[in-house]
């Protein structure tokens, strides 16, 4: 397995998150032994800042602490870096900037998910506030030509009540359950047929209150493209 490729996790935004990421990339990998499955190395670095803060309320600038995480995964041996985080790829470019090895794109991953597996549908868009204002997913599905919309914003309110004072603050789904199927519920009137789950707590959450409604998981397509990536197969349906 020498030739096989390295996956460094830049992890912490959250580390429900992070352990969710990894979790996915073990259960999509066609592995019969523990040899059959990628090395991951993962940095939880808590210490980044919120990036919805930093986006839209001027709060501490993330990217110092992501360079490290970055740095220190590729001084271990990691051979591309994913993020499960979606708003934090706002800052994708500078941190690419400022290290060696590739990163894989959960925003295109997700994106390119979206157009194969339900071609013509409208995506609803779920996502932090942050994500949502840098256009982050809007411009992610305008260039795989998927039509989308996005939450109102009461509906945007109600998302953040689920990521933040759900997930993050480690709440049952009693805590956030109406907030989101009131969403989606809302969205589907408007013509969402599918959701886009952009915050990678929202799978954690989808999962947790039972949801039904068709949904792309950003982090198990994030998964699957770090597993074909590092020359490993993903695991059949």
């Amino acid at each position: 397995m020498s030739d096989k490729k390295v996956i460094g996790i830049l992890g912490g935004m959250g580390p429900l998150a992070t352990a969710d990421l990894f979790q996915k990339i073990t259960l999509h990998t066609a592995a019969s032994c523990d040899q059959d499955h990628p090395r991951v190395c993962i940095d939880s670095n808590t210490n980044i800042s919120d990036r919805t803060a930093a986006l839209l309320h001027g709060g501490a600038d993330p990217v110092p602490e992501m360079v490290k995480s970055a740095q220190r995964l590729e001084s271990i041996g990691a051979d591309l870096l994913i993020m499960p985080c979606n708003t934090a790829h706002y800052f994708l470019p500078r941190l690419q900037a400022m290290t060696e090895i590739p990163f894989l794109s959960i925003l295109t991953a997700a994106a390119e998910a979206c157009k194969a597996q339900f071609p013509g549908m409208t995506v609803g868009i779920l996502a932090t506030k942050g994500t949502l204002s840098a256009q982050l997913y809007q411009n992610a599905l305008g260039e795989a030509d998927v039509p989308y919309l996005t939450p109102e914003t009461k509906e945007q309110d109600a998302l953040m009540r689920v990521i933040y004072d759900g997930v993050k603050a480690g709440k049952g789904p009693d805590a956030y359950r109406a907030d989101l199927l009131t969403v989606v519920e809302h969205m589907m009137t408007r013509g969402a047929g599918v959701f886009l789950l952009g915050c990678t707590e929202l799978p954690l959450a989808a999962e947790a209150v039972g949801l039904t409604v068709p949904v792309v998981d950003p982090t198990a397509e994030l998964a699957k493209a770090a597993i074909r990536f590092c020359g490993f197969r993903v695991r059949a349906k």
